[in-house]
């Protein structure tokens, strides 16, 4: 990998995050799959009828991209890559997943990313390991946490990985649930440029001069019932933010709890009405950072 060099602050900022970042969604066990053998071009079909992405619902079909490793000489870190369909150049955009490490849930988000008109590539942050079990998911997590520079690295890879390839346009964002959501607000402190960041329910940095590094739009969806990352100091970070002129789009939508986005499946009643306004508003942020 290539060495990072950061600024006092950016590494300030990251180690308040790597030393916060904890995940316990609703579904707590990881589940893990082999990803294709070649690359595939996804098809549009990852789509529930009524807006929201089948990967969140819990009722999409199989992942259908490619298994690939974008860090030079590391066999064992195996992203999952989907590819829209079409001539491109597309934008692009890098997924972190939670605390349970590269899952098939984050692979099928990635095909309906794909859907959207984005190359997508999950990273994997514990080099091909998955948790099944909170015990094992917190373990994965604190060994990434241990060696943060590690992970910044490995996410500047999955960047430069992206950005060399023809169907690109240059145009990299990133995205993160829980754990990964946390990482993505490191990674524009402390990584390669990209152009947007989209957090839910990681955690946050609330200092100003911190938060000054990052240089794009950030959106963020928060859940109100989280006694992880409550709502003040959400507002803190929106403060924060706003004290530095540094455009956001962040809500916290009342009633649900963490990891609500991902797993709609777990309480469609209540879940669906506020993901669709997150995925609306999601798909709005990318079309204006990364797509204009």
């Amino acid at each position: 990998m290539n060495a990072v060099t950061l600024h006092p602050s950016r590494i300030l900022g990251i180690g308040l995050l790597f030393m916060l970042s904890a995940c316990a969604p609703a579904s707590e066990g990881g589940e893990g799959s082999d990803g294709g053998s070649m690359e595939v071009r996804v098809e549009m079909g990852s789509r529930d009828d009524g807006g929201l992405p089948a990967a969140i619902l819990g009722t999409a079909p199989a992942p259908r991209g490619e298994d690939v490793h974008y860090v030079a000489g590391n066999e064992a870190t195996r992203g999952y890559l989907a590819v829209p369909e079409g001539e491109g150049p597309f934008p692009a955009l890098v997924l972190i997943h939670e605390w349970n490490g590269l899952v098939d849930r984050v692979r099928q988000v990635a095909d309906a990313m794909a859907d959207e008109g984005y190359v997508a590539l999950a990273a994997d942050l514990f080099q091909g390991r998955t948790g099944s079990n909170p015990d094992e998911n917190r373990a994965l997590m604190a060994e990434a946490n241990a060696d943060p520079n590690s992970v910044i690295a490995n996410l500047n890879e999955a960047v430069n990985f992206l950005r060399a390839r023809d169907d690109v346009t240059g145009a990299i964002g990133t995205m993160g649930w829980c754990f990964g959501g946390g990482i993505a607000l490191s990674y524009a402190l402390g990584g390669e440029h990209h152009d947007a960041t989209a957090i839910f329910y990681g955690r946050l940095v609330t200092d100003p001069a911190v938060l000054a590094a990052i240089d794009h739009e950030v959106y963020g969806t928060f859940a109100e019932i989280d006694g992880g990352i409550p709502p003040d100091q959400v507002n803190q970070f929106v403060d924060a933010l706003r004290a530095q002129g540094i455009e956001n789009d962040v809500h916290i939508y009342d009633a649900v709890n963490h990891g609500f986005w991902l797993r709609v499946d777990d309480d469609p009643d209540l879940r669906t009405a506020p993901a669709q306004d997150a995925w609306d508003r999601l798909k709005a942020y990318l079309e204006r950072t990364l797509a204009s």
